[in-house]
Order: C-alpha cells, then structure tokens, then sequence
C-alpha cells in the first residue's frame, strides 16, 4: 500500500484560539507582540490585521501607525506548542501517527485510515468542517510525501489532493517556499529569478548543492520522494490496539458496555493468537464536542479472557462521561506478556499467587478499593522465622520458595513473647505455660525442631521449637531459648499459632 501524509496548516493558530476564548474579539485586528531588546515585535496576527498591511516581525509601535484600531495581546513563548499538542491529541481520532509540525501544522501518516471516512475527500471535509466549528482557520492537504503536503497546504491555489504519483506535477507550479526552505536561501532564489520549483527541478543535484546548500537538494529529494522521511509521531502506536468507529454518537452506559465488549473479544482474540495476554491496558473514548477520557487497568498475572478484562473495566465505567456523545474508542494493550500454560497448571495444582483465579479475584479487589489495601509477602532468604516473610509487590516473582518440609503456624508474632512453662525433663516440651495470666495444659506436643541463630547478624542462642496442643484443641508454636536451664524458667517464648 503506496504511503500517504496529510498537512494541516493552521493559518492563524494563536488568534484563533484567542478568539475561541473571545468571542467578541472575531473579526477585529489584534495580535499578539513579545519583548525583544526593548522593542514589542509582532509573532501573531488575525486576517483582518493583516488587511492593513500588518505582518510578523513588525513593530507594535509602527504597525499602530498603519492601524490605528488595532489591539494588542500580550504573546507567551511556547504557547504554539501547547495548542498543537492538544489539536494533535484531537486528531488521533483519524489516525495513530500524528507528528507536531512547528510553528503551527500538524503531519499526519493517514495510510489506510481515510476509508474509514469514505474517501480522502470526505476525509479531509469533515477534518476541515469540525476544526472551523471550533473556530481555527487551515488548510489540509493530502500527498504521497510529507515534503508535498506540506509545500501543498500551504502555496497551492487549489487541488489539495495529490492523486497517486502526482506529487511532482503538484510541485512545479509552487514557489521555493513549498519546500520548507530557511530565508537565505528563498533570497536567493529570488534574485536569481527561480520563482516556481519547475525552474529549478530538473537542475543537476550538483548544481543546487553548489549555489543553495546541500539542504536544498535534500528538501527537493524528499517532496519528490527520492530520499526517505519519516514522521515521527508524538504518541507512540501500541502494537496491540483496536478501534470501533459508533455510527451514532454513545451517550448511554449499556452502549459503552457493548462498545467495549466487542473491542476485548477482538483484541483477546488476536493475543491468543500469539499466545500473549495483558498486564496493562487503557480504553480511551473521544467525544463529539472534541473532548476525551481514558481508564487504564492492569492485572496481575498475563490474561486474555474477555469476562475477567472486562469485570475489571466495568469497575470504573461509572468515570465515563459521554457528555454530547461519544464517537470514537480505543482499546490499547499497552503491556503484554506470555500466558502461562493452564493445561499443566490442571495437573500441579498450583494455588497462592500463581493461580489464575487468585489473580483474577486481586485484580477485581484492586480495582474496587486499590492495590495499597492489598498485602502479599514472600520468603526471604533468612533462618529466623521473623525474618523470613518481606512484604512484596502484587506483581513480583518470588525469588524463593517457602520452606514446606517442616509445619509452620498460620499466624507468626512480629517479636517473641515470653512466657511461663514448666517441662518434666530437659529436650522436653513443656507440660503447661502461662501467657498473659492465663494458664495452659498441654495434652499432646512434636519437637523439637532447632533453628540456629543467624550469627552473622547478632550473637545469641540457639532455638528448641515444639508445636504444642492445650486441652481445648488450640494449638501454639513455643520455644526454648538456648540450653535448659534449671535455675532460670523465663526462657520459654510463645512465637505463633495454629489454625
């Protein structure tokens, strides 16, 4: 499929915008003056200031001389940028690659998107007859070449629709300055008397390179599609993305859902494909009054299942505000990754954190009251069993697994508390212990499982763990600090609990 670009050349950026905002200022002169060396230089101006033979770079002083009637605005350096930033973020209704275009235009890679509006004539028509319902003043124009757009936007009478390999033709009659060339050379073309492109097209590269500069030849190269240029667009594409086009703007909650049903069934059906499922995704909608929104959810472990994707977005649908009606969504599967093999997960039996159903079950919690009320730890690389659980991200991979050779208590105290015990023989569990003025009977205990202390970190004893049972079947993790001692009792520690 043969490339296409489009440019869109807004003619009066920033007094239109200010118009936008002022109504009462449309039709009126006025522009827009910045300091430079204690004089107000003129960076924007409106047709009708124009009319009075005002132009850019003038003196707010001499252009009052000339118009007396004219208004004058105080301009901010970089405000261009910022408007075309939020009409590029506008266009991405038409197409993904939108490229700024300093100091006021846009690029547009529309490549296999003007279909989708019936031609590149209605295309451009109803990309010209909503941004003049806003209020801007531009001129499209479409061609097989950025540099041919461009030059046609902006110089051509007319034809602003480049047939296919027509870019040349469409270039001749245009002046030097359709090639985007800086005023130096323009100057000298015009002394020379080159006043249209076909004067100069079929010159010797050499020849132009030698008397305007090697950025001549590349400028021509380009619109002619000789040598190769990129757009570079603003928001990077996402590999994985669908779009739904409403016939109807959407207004209500039950056509979002179905909108954003069939955006999940298409784009799972082309993860599952390539074996891929989603970590992050963002559904963006765009509204008719030029307006948009996102909602952005993300899961815990790779899913490409439509009814859990889109649990988790029916969770923040009621942020979605259709206003007049929205014509456009975008699904966009921003983080991908491999889906684990379910069909051996069928015969191991995996539970915890890896289980499909536990991650689908956090992603919904987290969607509903956030991921910090939801707590995960895993083991650390220590013996001391306080140390061992570390508090983890939802999503990190366990760097290793718990020890599950020997039994350990559902519920772990952060410190030791010490207790009261009374044990018949040395290397025994205790018969009874006391812990918070309560006395237990223990009827039945296993141990003892020793556990050293990490010399490496702090002196101290050695540990003598028993799972001790009192006589109303509650079951406790005690310890003995150390070797038995006859002389001191008050080294008997409570350390967890059994369900």
């Amino acid at each position: 499929m043969p490339k296409r670009f489009a440019a869109i050349w807004f003619r009066y950026l920033l007094t239109d915008q200010k118009a936008i905002r002022q109504p009462d200022l449309k039709g009126k002169p006025y522009v827009f003056a910045e300091p430079d060396h204690g004089r107000l230089l003129i960076t924007a101006l409106t047709a009708e200031a124009r009319k009075y033979g005002v132009v850019e770079g003038m003196t707010v002083a001499d252009a009052r001389i000339i118009a007396p009637e004219l208004l004058v605005f105080d301009g901010k350096p970089g405000r261009n940028l910022k408007l075309l930033t939020g009409l590029a973020e506008w266009c991405l209704r038409y197409t993904p690659l939108v490229q700024l275009d300093p100091p006021d235009g846009l690029l547009l890679d529309v490549t296999g998107c003007t279909h989708l509006k019936g031609g590149e004539k209605a295309f451009l028509q109803e990309i010209v007859s909503r941004l003049k319902a806003i209020g801007y003043d531009i001129r499209p124009a479409i061609a097989d070449t950025i540099g041919a757009a461009w030059g046609v936007a902006r110089c051509a009478a007319a034809g602003l629709i480049v047939p296919e390999g027509m870019h040349r033709n469409a270039l001749m009659p245009l002046p030097p300055a359709a090639l985007r060339l800086p005023a130096d050379a323009l100057l000298k073309l015009r002394n020379l008397g080159l006043h249209q492109i076909s004067s100069f097209i079929y010159m010797p590269d050499s020849v132009l390179r030698r008397r305007f500069g090697k950025n001549m030849v590349l400028r021509l190269q380009q619109a002619l599609g000789q040598e190769v240029e990129y757009l570079f667009p603003m928001k990077e594409p996402v590999p994985y993305t669908e779009r739904l086009d409403c016939l109807e703007p959407v207004t209500t909650r039950t056509a979002i859902e179905i909108g954003l049903n069939d955006l999940l069934e298409r784009l799972c059906k082309r993860l599952y494909g390539e074996g891929l499922g989603v970590r992050s995704a963002m559904l963006t909608w765009y509204r008719i009054d030029g307006k948009n929104g996102s909602i952005t959810i993300g899961t815990n472990h790779a899913s490409n299942r439509v009814p859990h994707l889109f649990k988790l977005f029916f969770i923040k649908l009621d942020t979605v505000a259709p206003g007049m009606g929205i014509e456009l969504f975008i699904l966009e599967a921003r983080q991908t990754e491999p889906v684990s093999d379910k069909q051996n997960e069928l015969w191991s039996a995996k539970g915890g954190a890896e289980s499909d159903d536990v991650a689908e079950l956090l992603d919904r919690v987290a969607g509903r009251i956030g991921t910090a009320t939801i707590h995960r730890y895993l083991p650390g690389e220590h013996y001391w069993p306080e140390r061992t659980p570390r508090p983890a991200e939802l999503r990190k991979a366990p760097e290793s697994e718990w020890r599950t050779d020997k039994p350990r208590p559902m519920q772990i105290l952060d410190q030791p508390e010490p207790i009261e015990a009374m044990a018949l023989t040395p290397d025994y569990p205790p018969k009874l212990f006391i812990w918070k003025g309560e006395q237990h009977i223990i009827v039945g205990a296993d141990g003892p499982e020793r556990i050293e202390r990490e010399w490496w970190l702090e002196p101290g004893e050695h540990r003598d763990y028993y799972i001790a049972e009192d006589e109303a079947g509650r079951r406790y993790w005690l310890f003995r600090s150390g070797h038995y001692n006859a002389e001191n009792n008050q080294h008997w520690y409570l350390h967890g609990f059994f369900a």
